[in-house]
């Protein structure tokens, strides 16, 4: 982990996406913002994640010119994680993530020169429970009705970097 958070918002962050396997990384282009399905691997939170991928996409090209992303969660709450990405190449830490499962997905192994981990280092946190119906209710009720609504305090702000 190479940012300082605080113990207790590791923890939180970590409950949040526990279940989530399936992220939305967004990286930026010349033309905007472009969105994609990752598999998160199965790491213990620290405040880092990690994802594979290949070099021959364009994902891979957009992270080495512009290294921040946004990873967005959707499970028992809803989660986006801004942070800076980090295209890993490391092969013992491949074989480390590396499953039956990427084998399949991925259609080679993890030796391979093309396969890669992004490694994104999470500099903020952003989350909404879903567990608080009223205050959900009391949320678009102010939206719609054009209303403040910062004072329903739906969701949570953690900034993980000192």
């Amino acid at each position: 982990m190479s940012n300082k958070m605080k113990k207790e918002e590791i923890e939180t962050l970590r409950e949040l996406i526990r279940d989530v396997d399936t992220a939305m990384l967004t990286t930026a282009t010349e033309e905007g913002l472009v969105s994609r399905p990752m598999k998160t691997q199965e790491v213990e939170f620290d405040g880092d994640l990690w994802f594979f991928t290949k070099k021959a996409t364009d994902k891979y090209e957009e992270i080495l010119h512009n290294q921040d992303v946004n990873v967005a969660y959707v499970g028992k709450s809803y989660v986006s994680v801004r942070g800076k990405a980090e295209i890993v190449e490391d092969t013992d830490k491949k074989k480390e993530y590396w499953s039956k499962v990427h084998e399949k997905i991925m259609q080679t192994s993890y030796d391979d020169p093309n396969v890669i981990l992004l490694k994104v280092n999470a500099e903020a946190a952003e989350y909404w429970e879903s567990g608080n119906l009223i205050k959900k209710i009391a949320y678009y009720y102010k939206r719609l009705t054009g209303q403040d609504s910062k004072s329903t305090d739906i969701n949570e702000t953690l900034e993980l970097n000192d």
